[in-house]
């Protein structure tokens, strides 16, 4: 494993971000009348994983902690595959984006279950 210094450092932060600003393209073309409702809840929970990633990297210190953070992300990065679909069947992607995009959340989501799984892996360990 690489020297992670930072939540930044991570691939799976790094695919996050990459999925949240490809949406945030895409959500700018859906009609007016998304505006408040599904384009709002896209771009946040896309960015709510990014946020919790951040989050979860200060909670290092606690294996349980961090796990929890990870859930959240989790729970925001298969929330966002719902909105895709929605915005799938509503005609505002094509099955191209929609695919790719669930593919980058799969692979996402992916990381985020193995970290969680192993939480002492990313633990702060206190000098002894």
């Amino acid at each position: 494993m690489e020297n992670i210094r930072s939540y930044k450092d991570l691939r799976v932060y790094k695919a996050a971000i990459e999925a949240a600003m490809r949406i945030f393209e895409l959500t700018k073309r859906f009609p007016a009348e998304e505006r408040y409702s599904m384009v709002d809840q896209m771009r946040r929970s896309s960015r709510s994983v990014c946020a919790n990633l951040g989050e979860a990297w200060r909670k290092r210190r606690y294996p349980a902690h961090f796990a929890s953070k990870l859930s959240d992300s989790e729970g925001e990065g298969e929330e966002t595959r719902v909105w895709l679909e929605l915005a799938l069947r509503c005609g505002y992607i094509s099955e191209a984006e929609a695919t790719e995009l669930d593919e980058a959340c799969d692979g996402i989501l992916g990381q985020l279950v193995r970290m969680i799984e192993r939480p002492e892996q990313w633990s702060i360990r206190k000098p002894k």
